[in-house]
């Protein structure tokens, strides 16, 4: 198996709670949630800052058919601030969301707002009347490998992640706003999974994509296996201590103090792999439920319906489990990528995380690979 030929870590047996996984064990499994990349990957290694190259881009999630009038519950949660996501005091004191949530690199939010701006108001004439938009943007450093200095981004890469975001697989990896990023010192990016919950006799999904940009490597830990540690070597060059963006959908009807504190678990998942939410980290955690669309505005008293705060440990659990299977998807997504001033990020290797999970007891066994090719 290439480093062109990467699975996910189902793949290699690794299977991470007992919960049952959706169709797809993506974000995507929970029902009007869609998700798009544009990936800019372009330039060599050695181009002057300012000049490239680019190993960055976008996603956008969006929550469901027309987000700006038809908002859903949301939560955030930062187990460390040192990163951002624009829109989140709207989303505290609102409990809701209104805007796609698009992804990309921590200097690029500005052009990532703008252009998600425009596109709403090419697409709805209302907006910018009715009320103003204010689009939800987390981001992470990926200046190891990018040319952050060059601003990258461009309008058309925002407008092409919102014009193609669709259900059905996500691409994980090194795409999108994940084009760039580093995990445990390995190469990182997108990730997602997801679950299958009940509650009342009713089934419902949490799904979770991760942006995943954080983590030292001895501190690796899959399904309770300290790969890290059993993989010491292929390090870069220098380490980041970067930050993660995880987005939490689910279908059960959960008000925006609920689905805070959904976001609050999903940080225990990250910390299952790892994560101690480091000083330069910034771990943020954003949830929604699409279960009920709240309007813009209401003629009469809005009568809704959310799970008793008893009936949400499922849910809990699940947020956790899916957070950390993202990560680790994250990781066995990803290829090998040289960046700025050649610097290399090594995807993880898959025979040995392989290995190291048997010799714990946990996944497939040893997959066979050959020589890994490299994104330049």
């Amino acid at each position: 198996m290439d480093d062109d030929r990467r699975v996910r870590a189902r793949d290699l047996g690794i299977a991470i709670g007992t919960q049952p996984v959706g169709p797809l064990n993506a974000i995507t499994d929970v029902p009007g949630v869609r998700v798009g990349h544009a990936t800019v990957c372009w330039g060599e290694p050695q181009l002057p800052a300012g000049q490239g190259p680019a190993r960055t881009g976008v996603t956008a999630i969006v929550p469901c058919g027309d987000p700006f009038h038809e908002r859903v519950a949301a939560g955030v949660f930062a187990a460390n601030g040192v990163g951002e996501i624009v829109g989140s005091t709207a989303i505290r004191e609102w409990g809701l969301i209104e805007t796609p949530i698009m992804l990309t690199n921590s200097q690029s939010v500005g052009a990532v707002y703008d252009a998600t701006v425009r596109w709403m108001m090419a697409r709805d004439p209302q907006v910018g009347l009715d009320d103003a938009a204010m689009p939800v943007v987390g981001e992470c450093d990926d200046s190891m490998l990018n040319d952050i200095r060059g601003m990258h981004i461009l309008p058309e890469h925002v407008f092409a992640a919102l014009d193609t975001a669709a259900d059905g697989p996500v691409a994980e990896g090194g795409v999108g706003a994940g084009a760039g990023m580093t995990c445990y010192d390995f190469k990182g990016g997108i990730g997602t999974s997801s679950r299958i919950v009940h509650a009342y006799g009713r089934s419902y999904v949490a799904g979770v994509l991760v942006l995943t940009n954080f983590g030292d490597r001895p501190r690796l830990t899959v399904d309770g296996v300290p790969v890290g540690r059993e993989i010491p070597d292929l390090l870069p060059n220098d380490h980041h201590e970067g930050s993660c963006i995880v987005v939490l959908a689910t279908d059960a009807p959960l008000s925006g103090r609920q689905c805070e504190r959904m976001a609050k678990r999903c940080s225990l998942g990250l910390a299952a792999t790892g994560s101690y939410a480091s000083d330069g980290s910034g771990e943020i955690m954003l949830a929604f439920s699409t279960a009920e669309r709240i309007p813009r505005e209401s003629s009469a008293p809005l009568v809704s319906s959310r799970l008793g705060d008893d009936a949400l440990t499922d849910l809990f659990v699940a947020a956790v489990d899916a957070t950390a299977e993202a990560v680790i998807n994250s990781l066995c997504a990803a290829q090998t990528t040289i960046g700025r001033q050649g610097t290399t990020v090594h995807a993880i290797p898959l025979d040995r995380l392989a290995a190291a999970m048997a010799k714990y007891g946990r996944g497939g066994g040893p997959v066979e690979t050959s020589s890994p090719k490299a994104v330049r």
